[in-house]
């Protein structure tokens, strides 16, 4: 079934959103499921349509100009800190908006896909933010992202409720001004919904972007509605790799506040700094959001795939040793989130930390035992370093995660006013990835591919937030494992326990790893087998592994 708002093709029209528009139109090319006309209206297609008229072609050059670093990266052109914006970074006088009227106290974010259960489950969490994630935790599936959308206006207005199949009744507990704020992630500016096809005025059909379609309709039905409730339409901006796509996000803002007609400066981002890119770029794209910019964020999982990806053609002193010696602890990731605060502090801005994706068993009190003291180290020194607060993975996190920033915090809502002067942070630092050591072992090899695999496979069956031996998996940690595999193989790395890894060695892994693996009915192993022969062992290395597989089977 195919819907489009009826837009006349040669003459401008008043839509009923309120704004004006033209020949470009939004086609819908899925089916359509129940109450999905909700969510797909007329006058919301017609936003998206206005939308992509006006940053499409924007989009489209800024990723174009992606490749163009990539080159340069693998040409030995390092990441630096730009010349022609120095101005902007001297220039101490200049502050974001900060915090919006909801996000004042951010100290524990629970973070998630917005499927019915979870949403309920986030919302009766007691932690601060509800991260509502449409990009790494969430398959994007047709399914996914409107009913996800339909899940949050539901939530929105005290109609949410969920019944499992055994029968139990889910429920959110709390009046809605109890419950966390929540900030919504879009996909990603690389990202396209290929169920949305956009007609530009030439009549040119292109899949429509991810990004403009997730902030089109989160914004379009629930702006006004999150305003009425004393918070305000809050986003979280993933994988941006300069400030020029920063600037392209506060276009977008001010183009669809004025559409809507609410003030300006009522939306609020906070920019997930998760690309080797980005955090030379840090002061600039504040400076790009500063009218509607509320932090950053640390994207540890992201930011180590970055890493790797930049300089997976280096050679050996650019290898990383296995995934889980690369801890928050080691040189370059040190740099990394100490200038992350103090870049945010100085601006005015939240700095938020990373992710806990640890998994506590109730089952199993031994497991839940290391789980959450893994959880408090961490957090521990994310307070201790300035940060404002942290995300988790999980609900039985927050009071670990809580009790460690209540220690920092007291009553205080968060302490911008630690500005990290103490703090002095070079390029040569951030890139500092020769000194991080460790080894690479066979184990790591094996758990890279069982990761990978194992994720995908869920990831086709539509789950993006998985469960593996008790940690929470999503896109980026699934990418991380992928691309080491890649560069170890392309490398030749030596294994510490002697093994050279090529091609031989890694098909040997996978036969070892896929025996391991947890077969059921229905499952999608052989598909993700073949996703990730495509993304790791191939000689061209897929910026995403999700681009392909999505393409091929969503």
């Amino acid at each position: 079934m195919t819907i489009a708002p009826a837009l006349d093709r040669t003459e401008p029209r008043q839509s009923a959103g309120g704004f004006a528009t033209v020949s470009p139109w939004i086609e819908v090319t899925a089916p359509l499921g129940e109450r999905y006309e909700e969510i797909l209206t007329p006058a919301a297609l017609d936003f998206l349509a206005a939308l992509h008229d006006r940053f499409a072609h924007t989009r489209h050059d800024l990723l174009a100009a992606r490749l163009q670093t990539r080159v340069d990266a693998a040409n030995g052109r390092d990441p630096r800190f730009l010349h022609e914006t120095a101005e902007i970074r001297a220039d101490r006088s200049w502050r974001v908006a900060g915090a919006g009227p909801g996000l004042e106290d951010r100290r524990v974010e629970i973070t998630g896909p917005t499927d019915r259960k979870m949403t309920i489950n986030a919302l009766n969490s007691g932690a601060k933010v509800w991260l509502a994630d449409h990009e790494d935790a969430t398959s994007p599936t047709w399914r996914n992202i409107v009913e996800g959308q339909l899940n949050l206006a539901d939530a929105l207005r005290g109609r949410l409720g969920f019944t499992s199949p055994e029968g139990k009744e889910y429920r959110v507990e709390r009046e809605l001004a109890e419950t966390p704020t929540i900030v919504f992630r879009p996909r990603g500016w690389h990202l396209t919904e290929k169920h949305l096809r956009f007609h530009d005025r030439t009549g040119r059909a292109m899949h429509a972007s991810g990004s403009l379609v997730d902030f089109g309709l989160y914004v379009f039905h629930n702006a006004r509605r999150l305003i009425e409730l004393g918070r305000g339409p809050y986003f979280y901006l993933p994988k941006l790799e300069s400030h020029l796509e920063a600037r392209l996000w506060n276009d977008v803002f001010v183009f669809a506040q004025n559409a809507l007609g609410i003030p300006q400066g009522t939306i609020r981002a906070t920019v997930l700094i998760e690309t080797i890119q980005a955090a030379f770029q840090m002061e600039e794209i504040l400076y790009e959001l500063r009218e509607h910019c509320a932090g950053l964020n640390a994207g540890r999982w992201d930011y180590i795939f970055s890493i790797v990806k930049t300089f997976r053609s280096r050679g050996r002193r650019w290898v990383l040793p296995d995934r889980a010696q690369i801890t928050m602890t080691v040189p370059f990731m040190r740099a990394y989130t100490e200038l992350l605060v103090q870049t945010a502090h100085g601006r005015g801005a939240h700095a938020i930390g990373g992710m806990s994706a640890f998994i506590p068993d109730r089952r199993d009190p031994e497991i839940t035992e290391r789980a959450l003291a893994a959880v408090a180290a961490d957090k521990r020194r994310e307070a201790g370093d300035g940060f404002d607060g942290t995300w988790v993975a999980h609900p039985d996190l927050i009071p670990t995660a809580r009790a460690e920033f209540d220690r920092v915090l007291g009553e205080r809502p968060n302490q911008l006013e630690r500005l990290r002067e103490d703090v002095e942070v070079t390029a040569a630092q951030l890139l500092d990835i020769p000194s991080v050591g460790g080894a690479v072992t066979e184990a790591g090899v094996i758990d890279n591919i069982q990761i990978a695999i194992r994720y995908v496979e869920s990831w086709l069956r539509g789950v993006g937030a998985a469960a593996i031996e008790h940690l929470m998996e999503d896109a980026a940690t699934a990418e991380i494992s992928r691309s080491q595999i890649w560069q170890w193989l392309h490398d030749n790395t030596v294994t510490a326990e002697g093994t050279r890894i090529d091609q031989t060695y890694i098909v040997q892994a996978m036969g070892e790893a896929v025996r391991g693996l947890p077969r059921f009915e229905g499952d999608r192993f052989d598909d993700a087998i073949q996703v990730f022969r495509t993304v790791a062992l191939e000689p061209e290395f897929p910026t995403f592994l999700t681009l392909g597989a999505y393409a091929r089977f969503l």
